[in-house]
């Protein structure tokens, strides 16, 4: 029988493993232990949240909703493989599921068919909330299928689960009947899995085709920033708008603010960028267009667009839009080339936007 982890065993055993991790208002303090036993925990289960967005995202899991309340999951992961805290004890994310599926993740052997749901998985289960739409379509980026191999190593090294098998973690469909999730392109629960099980046999800041020893390798980490604009922004149709942003945060520095600027990133990295946006006033098949784009200047020249990634174009059926687009691409070059993020309204009326935010993962040439 296994305790479950503290909060701050928890955070620590996440940021042994490698994981990015953001404690999101007062994670450790949210659950649902008032309506039922939290414990003794078995595993980990891995979901897909149906929605768009980070924010959105993490801040449904940790209200939940007027059906289901929050937390509904243990961590949510981003795109670009952050995990976003979110509760801390029992949380609505399991529900009812097949108790020889729970057996069998006790004993770490093979899984049978999930075909009764008899048994609280809530009490039994972490649980992770990947951002994806589930439609078997959007897919799973590298960084953020890592983060779920890395998030469930985590707990299964703390509790020391793993040892004779490696089926400690299973998806929501492998747990409950008629359940789908995780599922789109590059994800695969027998994957992450495999993958989990190899990092078991390594230390935890091991990472695949690591082969220097702990003290020679690199020193280079990404670069996490997360940028918004405080003030709303109209769109006069038909015409590409560059954001600017007035507020950048960044690990261990926190919140500072900057004069508004274009620019997410200069020089060359690799990058994985995501930003949404909230807007009012849509009528009903207007539609609104994001991308993101690099800029450039040669020696006494003006900037100039020098590439466009391709846009991803919603069509709103009327009202209030919550819009979000990811991409990852290479900025190449000096510091005269510039990541930008875009957006364009279409239709004959303004149209206000009033909430700006990006995240942004980097990791230099």
């Amino acid at each position: 029988m296994a305790t479950p982890l503290s909060a701050d065993r928890l955070l620590a055993a996440l940021r042994a493993e490698g994981v990015r991790v953001v404690e999101h208002r007062s994670w450790r303090s949210n659950n649902r232990n008032a309506k039922g036993p939290w414990g003794p925990v078995h595993g980990v289960m891995i979901h897909h949240t149906v929605t768009s967005g980070t924010d959105a995202s993490v801040r449904l899991c940790y209200d939940g909703h007027s059906a289901l309340p929050g937390p509904l999951c243990h961590g949510v992961i981003a795109k670009d493989g952050t995990v976003y805290l979110v509760g801390n004890g029992r949380a609505n994310h399991a529900g009812l599921g097949d108790g020889d599926v729970l057996a069998a993740v006790i004993a770490e052997r093979a899984l049978p068919a999930d075909n009764e749901a008899d048994t609280d998985g809530n009490a039994r289960f972490y649980g992770f909330e990947a951002v994806n739409l589930g439609d078997g379509r959007d897919p799973w980026p590298a960084a953020q299928v890592e983060a779920v191999v890395r998030a469930s190593a985590a707990i299964l090294r703390a509790h020391g689960w793993g040892k004779a098998g490696d089926t400690s973690v299973i998806g929501h469909s492998e747990w409950q009947p008629g359940k789908v999730d995780p599922r789109g392109p590059g994800i695969t629960m027998r994957d992450v899995r495999r993958r989990v099980a190899e990092r078991l046999k390594h230390p935890a800041d091991w990472s695949p085709g690591d082969t220097n020893p702990p003290n020679e390798r690199p020193k280079e980490a990404p670069m996490h920033l997360y940028y918004e604009r405080r003030n709303p922004v109209t769109l006069t149709p038909g015409d590409w708008y560059t954001i600017t942003w007035d507020r950048v945060w960044a690990p261990e520095k926190g919140w500072s603010d900057r004069d508004l600027a274009q620019t997410l990133l200069k020089g060359e990295h690799t990058f994985s960028l995501d930003f949404a946006i909230r807007a009012e006033g849509l009528a009903r098949g207007q539609e609104i267009q994001l991308r993101v784009a690099r800029n450039h200047r040669r020696p006494g020249q003006e900037w100039a667009r020098a590439k466009s990634w391709p846009i991803s174009s919603p069509v709103h059926d009327g009202g209030r839009l919550h819009a979000a687009h990811h991409w990852q691409g290479h900025l190449p070059g000096s510091d005269d080339n510039r990541l930008v993020a875009e957006v364009l309204a279409t239709g004959s009326a303004p149209i206000q936007i009033d909430e700006l935010t990006a995240s942004l993962l980097a990791w230099p040439a």
